[in-house]
């Protein structure tokens, strides 16, 4: 007769195997789903058949690790420093992350009040190059602010630059951000960014799939760019070059459905050479907050529309208009002339002629009109009519 694990030993199992297998394990992800954590644990205890699928020499690797673990150790250290453990199954489990199949984490580790669940339903990536250059920076800090400030959360990597730049901004404005790190929550990396990780968790959220203590590899750093893509509605990428870890965020956020932005820089920046060929691809481009909150918010949370300065010549009636286009830029001309030129009747072309002098757009000399000074600096130095 089978026995049913509980769902605390499921959890204690979980808890465990974040110490054995690694993140993006899609293999490990998939005895998981078939046969549960609980199973997986056991087996890895004993000398029974392997699982299908996996070399002998890894299932060694597998059990040497999996001798090791303390999960009742690792609970503790992480309450020590504030912090949870969440897996599938929980009320806080954001069901985004179900999203990357059995490469989805067996569990994150959680430090911070808020709800991770409820903060991801309404998050968005900012991220780019840790060697970031002034405009990075200030276009990261310009986004997350903005996003802040329109209830959405920031959610970034914790690292140096366009990371750093997105959570400290966010932080500022009183808004709500959260660091995915590449190791355990209660070991702060970049170590340059203690101070700032230790800020994020008090006010927001620092989560993380490894467990307490556990170090930052080159693999984990590319494997935690899935988790900020599933999390969030979209990805933003500020500076990129054409080798770099945001760039995988946004990868992973197309091959989600979920949508990637990029910020364009300038076109001699290698640090903006993987933005641009993003954008040359299915990326979004977006130049602030209320663009991407246009693309990823709900109906109706438009960005306001786009234009050059409004000049006197813009509120003109159109018929006025043409008739003002149809004097020359030099020079006078006739009523009738005019009115040839605008493609009306005379006595149409008069009247507007005089409420155009009323205006200050033209003067009358004469049987002549003539555009005045004002009119020509409108018309003509703007670069529109010549």
């Amino acid at each position: 007769m089978t026995v049913v694990p509980s769902p605390e030993e499921e959890r204690l199992a979980r808890v465990a195997l974040t110490r054995v297998l690694e993140p993006g394990d899609a293999a490990g992800g998939r005895w998981l789903r078939e046969i549960g954590a609980v199973e997986v644990l056991r087996r890895l205890g004993t000398d029974e058949e392997r699982p299908a699928g996996v070399t002998a020499r890894r299932w060694e690797g597998l059990r040497a690790r999996a001798a090791r673990v303390r999960p009742e150790r690792d609970l503790e250290a992480a309450r020590d420093v504030g912090g949870r453990f969440v897996c599938p199954g929980d009320a806080e489990w954001p069901a985004s992350l179900d999203d990357l199949g059995d490469a989805r984490p067996v569990g994150l580790w959680v430090r911070g009040r808020p709800s991770l669940r409820i903060w991801a339903l309404r998050s968005v990536a900012v991220v780019g190059s840790r060697a970031c250059t002034e405009y990075g920076a200030r276009m990261a800090a310009g986004l997350a602010a903005g996003l802040a400030e329109r209830g959405w959360v920031v959610i970034s990597g914790g690292a140096y630059g366009v990371d750093g730049a997105a959570h400290r901004e966010a932080l500022g404005a009183g808004g709500a951000t959260v660091a995915v790190l590449a190791c355990g929550v209660d070991r702060p990396y970049p170590r340059g960014h203690a101070e700032l990780i230790g800020r994020i968790a008090e006010q927001g959220l620092v989560v993380g799939e490894l467990p307490p203590g556990d170090h930052p590899t080159p693999s984990r750093f590319i494997l935690r760019n899935r988790v900020i893509a599933a999390l969030t509605r979209g990805t933003v990428v500020v500076e990129a070059a054409y080798r770099s870890g945001a760039l995988a965020t946004a990868r992973s956020a197309q091959d989600l459905g979920r949508f990637a932005m990029g910020v364009p820089g300038p076109a001699t920046s290698g640090l903006s050479a993987g933005v641009h060929e993003l954008l040359r691809g299915d990326g979004v481009l977006v130049t602030d907050a209320a663009e991407v909150v246009e693309l990823v918010g709900d109906m109706g949370e438009l960005a306001p529309a786009r234009r050059g300065p409004v000049v006197p010549r813009d509120l003109l009636a159109p018929g006025a208009a043409r008739v003002l286009a149809a004097l020359p830029a030099r020079g006078r001309a006739t009523a009738r002339d005019v009115a040839v030129g605008a493609g009306t009747s005379a006595d149409d072309a008069v009247g507007r002629l005089y409420e155009l002098q009323s205006l200050g757009f033209v003067e009358r000399h004469g049987d002549g009109w003539q555009l005045t000074r004002q009119a020509i600096l409108s018309v003509f130095a703007g670069g529109g009519e010549s």
